[in-house]
């Protein structure tokens, strides 16, 4: 007779090794079945590597932090906080430190020790690791009771789906969970690319600019002709060949929606800290610094190198004028330009270079207190393959944690 589990995973990522662990902690017994015979690829890569494991905050400051069904997360965040997240995995070995944002990451500064604590704790309390490709669910009497995988079956009194998004398809997320849930009757809400690279329509200029990274600018996204700002905020950002990238444009792309109804602007102050009129004053002392020095070769003191060329020919003002000819409305039309560099959004970069998937099985059809389908008893989401998504920050992972550990308490002895 083939052994019987409390649960069956499908995925062993993030969310995946982490209710594994959860489970056998309870003392359920559960078998996490992924399909790359590396365990945790996908989580081994998060932060560049790093692992930005949560985010030192309260259950609230993740919720605002959670771009759509954020309401979705609040029974689950009341149940494991960032804080919980912290004790857990110090509790397993990995001391952890806080950084700028309250981004937390391991001391060790590698995701392989998050990664791996994860699969020790799981094989410690029980949980079976196996490799291999599931094909299809199990349903009996409109309940999942498990997976065909290899030639067999993997029986379980619950079935786990925690197989991830699209993003980083390499890793083995290759959004095989949304026909997994689809074949029980659920609804997968469009799949996009989050906390993802922007082209943008003038990324002929941006590439005069590649590599250029701006420190402390701010950035809004708009829908074009409309006042109303859908994302702004201070921080870093990047210009690439294609476009712009980097914390902040990442974090203004979870706003984009469908980009063949809408037209986006992005719009960049390099000077936040100055108003219009101090900003003017300052560029009168810059000028008057070298009177007869010509326009094109004024700006070293305000603006990085890469960066003059672009803003020499965006203001009109002729590059060899010289700047004590400089007229006050042409001061007028630089400073606007300083304060809002705009740029239209052309397009998202493919859904392989983004670092999380907009879209997923659709909430409204799960049970936030436990994970469970409301459709097909016995069937669970965690994690990504869930339409849930989040700002960069440790947010992401939370969410996967937290997702993970109400399921894993909800899930029954068989």
């Amino acid at each position: 007779m083939e052994k019987m589990y409390d649960a069956v995973i499908v995925g062993g990522g993030a969310a995946g090794l982490f209710c594994g662990a959860q489970l056998g902690l309870l003392g359920k017994s559960a078998v996490i079945i992924e399909k790359n015979e590396r365990f945790g690829r996908k989580l081994r890569i998060t932060g560049k590597g790093r692992c930005n494991v949560t985010n030192n905050c309260d259950s609230q400051t993740v919720m605002k932090n959670i771009t759509r069904n954020s309401r979705f997360m609040y029974s689950s965040l009341s149940r494991f906080a960032p804080e919980d997240t912290m004790a857990f995995f110090e509790g397993l070995g990995v001391p952890l430190k806080t950084e700028r944002g309250n981004r937390v990451f391991p001391v060790s500064d590698s995701a392989h020790d998050i990664a791996d604590a994860l699969v020790r704790c799981c094989l410690d309390c029980g949980t079976e690791l196996v490799s291999g490709e599931v094909t299809e669910l199990v349903i009996r009497d409109g309940r999942a009771v498990g997976v065909k995988c290899g030639g067999r079956e993997y029986r379980g009194g619950s079935v786990i789906i925690a197989s991830g998004g699209r993003s980083y398809p390499k890793t083995g997320s290759d959004g095989f969970g949304y026909k997994l849930a689809k074949s029980a009757g659920h609804h997968v809400t469009p799949i996009v690319p989050s906390l993802c690279p922007i082209v943008a329509v003038r990324h002929e200029e941006c590439a005069e600019m590649m590599g250029l990274s701006l420190k402390n600018c701010t950035l809004t996204l708009r829908e074009e002709n409309k006042s109303k700002a859908l994302y702004e905020e201070l921080g870093e950002m990047l210009f690439t060949h294609f476009g712009l990238s980097g914390p902040l444009v990442l974090s203004a792309s979870a706003h984009i929606d469908d980009i063949e109804k809408h037209s986006y602007i992005i719009e960049i102050d390099l000077k936040p800290a100055l108003s219009d009129e101090q900003l003017d004053g300052r560029i009168l002392r810059d000028l008057s610094d070298f009177p007869n020095r010509e326009f094109a070769n004024s700006l070293g003191k305000l603006l990085p190198a890469k960066m003059i060329p672009v803003i020499v020919r965006r203001s009109g003002i002729p590059p060899e004028k010289r700047v004590n000819q400089i007229t006050k409305e042409e001061r007028r039309r630089l400073v606007q330009l300083l304060k809002k560099l705009t740029y239209k959004v052309d397009r998202l970069r493919p859904i392989d270079e983004a670092i999380i998937t907009r879209g997923g099985v659709d909430v409204s059809e799960i049970d936030p207190k436990t994970m469970e389908s409301k459709l097909c008893g016995g069937l669970y989401f965690i994690g990504e393959v869930l339409d849930l998504d989040a700002y960069t920050g440790g947010f992401n992972l939370q969410i996967a944690w937290s997702t993970a550990y109400a399921c894993a308490q909800a899930v029954e002895y068989i």
